[in-house]
């Protein structure tokens, strides 16, 4: 598949991570490859990266930008699981000194703009959501149709702070009656419905969200990740993450401030970068991108 992903904040990445000739990375969340890319031009001729995706489609790309970019595919290990096994695959696979760790924990551009994924709710497809369609069994569609009101009221509340939680759960509980659920357009007239359409953001934004971080337990595998992307950093190295919404960038917020009172890490970044006027313009979905940084003691 052609892609079209911009990567989002990479001349901040690149500053914080500051990659040198030889040095090692780690790229928890693949994606388009636009920052690995960087990363591994900037550490020729032998430095090593390990990135991960629980998305086969970003693996598979990869080889191909890779090549075209005239990388040798001996320079890095690319695993198709989530991140939240990263010191098991470090262990079996790298074992190298980790100069830095990344971690966008945003969607792709090509993810979004596939209508087989469901993921964005500008697409007429079906209500999957899987990052890992080959290991992950529930989909969105099956939440919708299986959930009871109160797990689907927690859901909307507390993954995706909708403010008409129970009223969409309950439009929902009354939709499946009549028939199943299982196209993008379906559920997004059902929140049309129950929310309108004045507001800031697409109606069907905060559903959307919560359904993809329950389908894929974004928020649990990020609290595992993390500690393990810090144990596994060399002295000196660093650790960037990305987030695209209160809920990880709180979670990200709390365990930085929690390390450095342990004197563990140093903050680099004493509030969340965002992107500016220049990326705006150029990648709008880059808008709600905050950027941490910490550097291990």
């Amino acid at each position: 598949m052609a892609t079209i992903h911009i990567p989002v904040l990479l001349k901040e990445v690149l500053d914080l991570l500051n990659p040198q000739p030889n040095q090692n990375f780690i790229d928890c969340t693949l994606g388009g490859g636009g920052h690995a890319l960087e990363i591994l031009k900037k550490t020729s001729a032998n430095g090593k990266l390990l990135a991960f995706d629980a998305d086969p489609e970003p693996i598979k790309n990869f080889f191909i930008k890779a090549t075209a970019a005239g990388i040798d595919h001996n320079r890095f290990q690319l695993i198709n699981s989530n991140f939240y096994n990263i010191e098991y695959y470090y262990e079996q696979y790298f074992s190298l000194p980790v100069d830095g760790v990344l971690f966008d924990l945003g969607l792709s551009s090509d993810q979004l703009r596939d209508e087989t994924r469901g993921f964005s709710f500008n697409a007429l497809g079906p209500l999957d959501m899987r990052f890992d369609k080959k290991n992950s069994q529930t989909t969105a569609a099956d939440i919708l149709n299986t959930y009871s009101l109160e797990q689907l009221i927690n859901i909307f509340k507390n993954l995706g702070e909708e403010p008409h939680a129970r009223r969409v759960a309950q439009a929902i509980i009354k939709a499946r009656r009549r028939e199943r659920i299982i196209t993008v357009s379906q559920l997004v007239e059902i929140i049309r419905d129950i929310t309108g359409s004045r507001r800031r953001l697409h109606p069907a934004t905060l559903v959307f969200q919560a359904l993809r971080l329950a389908v894929n337990q974004e928020l649990d595998n990020l609290k595992k990740a993390l500690p393990e992307a810090v144990k596994i950093l060399k002295a000196g190295g660093r650790l960037v993450v990305i987030s695209f919404h209160s809920l990880e960038d709180r979670i990200v917020k709390n365990y930085f401030r929690d390390l450095q009172r342990n004197n563990l890490i140093k903050i680099l970044t004493k509030k969340p970068l965002v992107p500016g006027c220049d990326e705006l313009k150029i990648n709008p979905a880059s808008r709600s991108a905050k950027l941490r940084a910490v550097e291990k003691l």
